[in-house]
Parts: structure tokens; sequence; C-alpha cells
């Protein structure tokens, strides 16, 4: 697969970011390498920071953001998203580097808004046509209720009945499955939820014909 220039956004979660071991940081460099535009959504403002310092030290360009920043992502009624701006994060993944979103959108009452890291995910994947976006939770994917084994590929719709129905399944995680859903129906590649302290998790996508987690893909909605 051709990756010079594709997108992939990634929502990294605190479980990821505090692994001992974890590949997160060398397979965003890797990618880069290849030519591939990485965005990364982190799970709070200081994770976000921390991102930030921790490939900068390294010698990778990565740039801090806000949602609020030029207005990017604006907060339409409560808590959820309005339409995106993708001019800045195209003008710097175009410069080369590495966005690092904080989940928080801009507020026009003049307060910022706190919002969802997954639903930011799911918003800017939609916005900038991702090829794939990734959703790491610890729980590794979708387990099945009655096998309770790990659902390997879901449509949708099948993962927005799943998100809103199987109460066994932790909160977090359903916020996941829905956010893939809706993404893959904005545009995106395909969207995938797996375990980010697996290592290679972010790459294993690109680079084989393996599937980590649970991937949802299938009929794409862009209306």
């Amino acid at each position: 697969m051709d990756l010079n220039g594709r997108t992939m956004v990634i929502r990294v979660d605190e479980a990821t970011l505090g692994a001992e071991g974890a590949t997160f940081f060398s397979d965003l460099v890797f990618l880069g390498n290849l030519g591939m535009r990485p965005v990364v959504v982190a799970p709070t403002k200081d994770a976000a920071r921390a991102v930030v310092r921790t490939m900068n030290r390294s010698g990778d360009a990565a740039v801090g953001l806000s949602g609020a920043d030029a207005g990017m992502i604006p907060a339409a009624a409560g808590e959820t998203i309005g339409n995106v701006h993708t001019k800045l994060l195209r003008t710097l993944l175009d410069a080369g580097y590495v966005p690092v979103i904080e989940p928080m959108a801009f507020g026009f009452t003049g307060t910022d808004v706190a919002v969802a890291a997954d639903d930011v995910a799911q918003a800017l994947a939609s916005a900038v046509g991702a090829a794939r976006a990734i959703f790491f939770h610890d729980q590794g994917g979708v387990i099945d209720a009655k096998t309770r084994s790990l659902v390997a590929l879901l449509t949708p719709a099948e993962a927005l009945t799943i998100a809103d129905e199987d109460r066994s399944l932790a909160d977090d995680l359903r916020t996941a499955i829905r956010a893939a859903a809706l993404g893959v129906r904005g545009g995106v590649g395909a969207a995938q939820i797996c375990d980010g302290r697996v290592a290679h998790a972010t790459i294993v996508e690109f680079l084989t014909s393996r599937h980590l987690g649970t991937q949802v893909a299938g009929t794409v909605y862009t209306g």
C-alpha cells in the first residue's frame, strides 16, 4: 500500500501513554518517514502536552493544539461538535508536523468546551478524509456478549447498534465504537479499536494483512 500523503487519526489513551515499552512514539516516527500524515488526539490537555514534549525530545516535529485554536473544532449545542475547520490542520500536515490535539472545542460565548476525545477524533478524521482512524482502548476491541470472543469486523450499522444497546460494555468503549462507526459513515477508510500497548499497533494495519482488535468498515455515507 502506498502510504505517502495518507492521513491517519489516532486517539491515544492513558493506558498506552503509561505503558512501559510501548512502541507508540517510535511508530509515529516510522509512519512519518514513510510519508504518512499522523494526527494524534490525546485524552486530556495534560496528556497532549506530555505527548508533544516526548516527541520533540527525540527530534520529531510535534505541535500541540487545542480544538479551539483557529476555531478548528467549534462547539455546538451541549458538548457536541460543529463543522470542523481544517485549514490549520492541513497547513501543519503539509509542512510535515504532527498535530497533537487537546479535546477542547471553541465556545462562541467565550468559554471553551471540553468534549470527548473519541468525538474529536471522529470529527477530525471525517473532515480530512482519513485513510484510517484508530481508537486505542485497553480492552482491545469489542467482545461478543454471547460468545465472549473478540469481534473482528463490524459494519457501521452493527457498531452503532452495539454502542447503543450493549450495556455489558464499558461506557468509554461504547463511545469509541460509536465514534468509529460515525467516522466510517463520514468517509474514513476504516476505523480500528485496539489495544495501543500491543507492539506496533499503530502500523500493523498498513504493513500487514493482520487486523488488531475490532475493525469497523463497510458502506460509506458522505451526505
